[in-house]
């Protein structure tokens, strides 16, 4: 065998060899990142969504607590950074699914009488792909959740104070 003419054969072995290994790699990394940013996102519509059934509906921190941030916190989401509430979308529906009109009317039929779901969905958020050449950007399809209604931060009784404890 000739020793000179093989002297650079491990550095090209391993060279490709390296590529497969690093991009397989990455690519775990990555799909773990998408795995965790999609719970992530199922848990903040199911958390929110079941403090909507319980809040008081003008109570401006559900959506900000649903987002695993603090009650004075209105900037963008602490556990995963592109998420704000403009991508969060709270609706009250009747007995029938349809979305109720004025929620806060609590006058007549309905309104606040006629709010019997709560559902929250996520939209329009973007996944980063942090390794180049992996595809950038990518918009993750709608996550919903919704729940029976309860409280809405009402007392049931008319002489009591109609909002309880702030959320």
């Amino acid at each position: 065998m000739n020793v000179k003419g093989m002297r650079g054969l491990y550095t090209v072995e391993f060279a490709i060899t390296s590529l497969v290994l690093f991009v397989m790699l990455f690519g775990v990394l990555e799909m773990g990142r998408l795995y965790f940013t999609v719970n992530a996102l199922n848990e903040t519509v199911r958390r929110g969504a079941r403090l909507a059934a319980v809040c008081d509906i003008n109570d401006p921190v559900i959506l900000r607590r649903a987002m695993f941030n603090t009650a004075a916190d209105s900037g963008a989401s602490s556990l995963l950074n592109n998420l704000t509430t403009a991508n969060l979308n709270l609706v009250y529906l009747d007995a029938n699914g349809a979305n109720v009109a004025s929620p806060n009317d609590l006058s007549g039929t309905g309104g606040f009488v006629a709010i019997r779901y709560v559902q929250l969905q996520v939209s329009n958020f973007n996944f980063n792909f942090l390794i180049p050449g992996f595809g950038g950007v990518f918009v993750l399809p709608v996550f919903r959740a919704t729940v029976p209604r309860e409280s809405l931060g009402r007392h049931p009784q008319a002489a009591v104070t109609p909002e309880i404890t702030p959320c």
